[in-house]
């Protein structure tokens, strides 16, 4: 994975597409004063309603969205572009529920047993009635990450099949030569970890949490991998029995036991000549699953566009659906609704009067736009990974994504949050953008939280769509500086992925509707612009753009003879 350009180079050059075609039309204007408060509002009441129970993956509430959601963009008169000539994409997803109580861990100089949900999180790998690991050792591996672009690798080619990984979260951030510093990259996620750890034979893997490193507190772990987990049907290839997270303290015991240090094995990973450090200590546990197939699925509907060659061609707007459903194990009088307002209910209404304002332009735009409602996102992005494999138009011709996840609800700003910012021709025409609204483009402003690999057009973008991804601005109007900082940080240790993520009427939609109105005027300047966006040059996507493209110029081969017509 190559290091981001330099953002100056981003900021300081004018888009190719921005030169070549006015910024906006004065109908596109028009048509984005179709966006306001009360609609944004209405569609966040419903989604978000105690009635869809937190809309988790394949259940009612879930269903119900999904009708909503399509309902909505039928009355606004746009096609189905779903399966089968409906509006919806279903695909199964296999869920898992674990039933993990201990952890247990084993040295010549004593034992210990972590207490579940307490200590230590854990859920199966597999598929199958059983997870287990008996008597694994344990190897801490420092970040666990093999990088040959910066010559890093964690592994050093120890033999780690059956082993149990003890992993840092995130990745080196000491040195800003690699691994783009303090701006956490794909290495520094923990679906990469376990991916990893899976790859070199490992039967399971237990991350380090720390509220630093993960850019959020234990509970957001205990919460968001506790009760059943999703996954796409199992595919071939390597798994993990076990996926674990520890709390820090607990990790700590577990090392003296080893009679290692924490804060020494952790210098020591900062280095490219880190070894493994077998720590002298098995780890075992065993616990039942329950696994069942469970029906979800992606919500997609098509303006078509109105040239005949350039229609062919679709923006992509998308947004999840799914929340985290139902609170396991509530007492009498606690609010156990998932309920998910701000993520991402706040997102699909603003994706809805998005399709709003296109439908108030006078004609279609040149290409077409395509918007998408995806699942189980909070299970890993697992529905729009299934649309990427299975999308209904290829992916040389999606000519780029917007994605939506969350809204500002804390009022205007002066700036904005392009995540990403750095990566590809878009940078330039957001930047123009947000100047007719009197606002600066800032870079992802919590670059250390990796929030560009945790969200949905992370797949797109792994396929070589051109992606932009936005974040609230922090400059607010009227405040002091760093209130927009206070106000995020006292959302994610209060409300994120908790129950009280609920529509509240103090939320000042003000800077939602700003952004909205950006994120409409932004894929309509893409969709008549003559040329496609496109990654900068050696981007870690820009491999995956042209293999695309020269995929939509190779010829289809001929059906074999006895094959269908």
């Amino acid at each position: 994975m190559k290091r981001l350009l330099p953002l100056v180079l981003a900021l300081s050059s004018t888009s190719a597409l921005a030169q070549r075609v006015p910024l906006s039309t004065p109908a596109e204007k028009a048509a984005s004063t179709s966006i306001d408060a009360d609609v944004l509002r209405a569609h966040i009441r419903f989604l978000a309603h105690d009635l869809l129970e937190g809309r988790g993956p394949g259940t009612r509430g879930d269903a119900l969205g999904q009708a909503y959601i399509a309902s909505q963009l039928e009355a606004l008169g746009l096609k189905p572009a779903g399966t089968d000539g409906t509006f919806f994409q279903p695909f199964d997803l296999v869920g898992i529920t674990s039933h993990p109580k201990s952890m247990a861990f084993r040295a010549p100089q004593g034992h210990l047993d972590l207490k579940f949900h307490e200590d230590f999180i854990a859920v199966s790998g597999v598929q199958s009635p059983e997870a287990s690991l008996d008597s694994s050792e344990l190897v801490f591996v420092g970040y666990g990450i093999q990088a040959p672009e910066y010559a890093w690798d964690d592994f050093k080619g120890m033999d780690l099949r059956g082993k149990t990984l003890l992993v840092l979260n995130n990745d080196p951030e000491d040195d800003p030569r690699i691994f783009a510093g303090r701006t956490r990259l794909w290495y520094g996620r923990w679906d990469y970890k376990y991916e990893q750890a899976a790859k070199v034979g490992a039967a399971g893997a237990i991350i380090l949490h720390t509220t630093a490193s993960a850019g959020y507190p234990w509970q957001v772990v205990q919460s968001s991998w506790s009760g059943e987990q999703f996954e796409l049907p199992e595919a071939s290839g390597p798994r993990l029995q076990v996926k674990g997270w520890a709390t820090e303290d607990a990790t700590r015991r577990v090392l003296r036991l080893a009679g290692e240090d924490l804060e020494a094995l952790r210098e020591a990973a900062r280095s490219r000549d880190f070894q493994p450090v077998p720590l002298g200590v098995t780890v075992s546990t065993r616990f039942a699953t329950e696994v069942r197939r469970r029906p979800t699925g992606n919500v997609l509907a098509m303006l078509p566009g109105s040239d005949p060659k350039l229609s062919q061609e679709v923006v992509l707007y998308s947004a999840h659906h799914d929340h985290l459903g139902m609170k396991d194990g509530g007492r009498g009088g606690e609010d156990t609704i998932y309920n998910g307002a701000l993520d991402n209910a706040a997102g699909v209404s603003a994706m809805l009067a998005v399709a709003r304002a296109y439908r108030a332009l006078p004609q279609p735009p040149r290409r077409s736009i395509l918007f998408a409602a995806v699942a189980a996102e909070e299970q890993g992005l697992l529905g729009s990974q299934y649309l990427a494999e299975h999308p209904p138009v290829p992916a040389g011709r999606i000519a780029a994504n917007v994605n939506i996840d969350g809204a500002n609800i804390h009022g205007r700003t002066r700036d904005i949050t392009v995540i990403g910012l750095g990566k590809s021709s878009l940078d330039g025409l957001i930047t123009s953008l947000a100047k007719t609204q009197n606002r600066v483009v800032k870079a992802d402003q919590l670059a250390d939280r990796g929030f560009f690999y945790r969200s949905d057009q992370f797949n797109f973008a792994r396929r070589g769509i051109p992606a932009a991804y936005f974040g609230s601005g922090m400059d607010f109007i009227g405040r002091p500086e760093g209130w927009g900082r206070l106000q995020r940080e006292a959302w994610e240790s209060k409300h994120y992925h908790q129950p009280s993520d609920e529509l509240r009427p103090e939320w000042d939609m003000s800077g939602a509707v700003e952004d909205a109105r950006l994120f409409f005027l932004l894929g309509a300047h893409v969709a008549r612009a003559p040329e496609l966006p496109r990654w900068n040059k050696g981007d870690e996507f820009e491999a995956a753009r042209l293999a695309a493209l020269e995929a939509l110029r190779a010829p289809r081969p001929e059906p074999t003879e006895g094959a269908s017509k």
